[in-house]
């Protein structure tokens, strides 16, 4: 039996109040347990591409998430099932402490204290962060927060991880460490990232969008490979240098 899709997108476009064209005639597919990134230059679409998978933004498109379409009847449960990592962690860290920013999520969907609870040291056990529940979030390091981010996700259980330039504003340690925390997990991952190393490591998978529009769509291996593909874009492939 073939497994059920996780995306499907027909023909979206949307446009912003202002005018500004977001994205034209997007069509894709990301299979169950897919890792797939989206990578393209500033101003491509990619953040306004993501916020269409849980239903932030609507445009003009067929959407399905894990067999339901977007719409207002199924939106609720749509958000049960993709957990969004936003770029900025301050954007889903606003709690007292870490164990009330995890368990946020949880409390509004009605699960028991117990399950809670859980959840809680199940999700911060995932991303290395046990033992951090009583700490201020709003005091923690960047990556830190980063990984506290996650878990406010991981505590919903979803079934999609979206991840907006998750190793934006860190240094090259917290970058792989982060790295790993990512390639550990197992669950179909959508990551949008300038990082291309990033997309190396995690990704089987790269489609790259400038002005709205997919213009590449393939193995990662091949699309970071092409390097006139990518100068072309306004990307390059950092040379190792020994």
């Amino acid at each position: 039996m073939p497994l059920k899709k996780a995306i499907e997108i027909r023909d979206l476009s949307f446009t912003y109040p202002d005018g500004q064209r977001g994205l034209q005639d997007i069509n894709l597919s990301v299979e169950t347990g897919e890792v797939v990134a989206i990578i393209g230059p500033n101003g491509a679409g990619k953040s306004t591409l993501l916020l269409h998978f849980n239903g932030i933004l609507r445009g003009h498109s067929e959407v399905i998430i894990c067999g339901l379409r977007m719409e207002d009847k199924n939106i609720k449960e749509i958000r049960k099932k993709v957990g969004m990592v936003f770029q900025d962690p301050e954007d889903q860290l606003f709690s007292l402490n870490v164990y009330e920013d995890v368990a946020f999520g949880p409390t509004n969907m009605g699960f028991s204290e117990l399950e809670i609870r859980q959840r809680v040291a199940k999700s911060l056990q995932k991303v290395g962060m046990s033992g951090y529940e009583k700490r201020s979030s709003h005091h923690l390091s960047i990556g830190e927060k980063k990984r506290i981010a996650i878990a406010t996700v991981l505590s919903l259980d979803p079934e999609i991880l979206v991840l907006d330039e998750p190793t934006g504003s860190l240094d090259p340690r917290g970058k792989w460490s982060l790295t790993e925390l990512l390639m550990g997990l197992a669950t179909t991952r959508v990551i949008a990232s300038h990082d291309l190393e990033l997309v190396k490591q995690l990704s089987t998978r790269t489609i790259l969008l400038d002005g709205g529009r997919i213009v590449a769509d393939g193995k990662t291996e091949d699309v970071l490979g092409d390097g006139d593909l990518l100068s072309t874009h306004g990307l390059f492939m950092k040379q190792r240098t020994t």
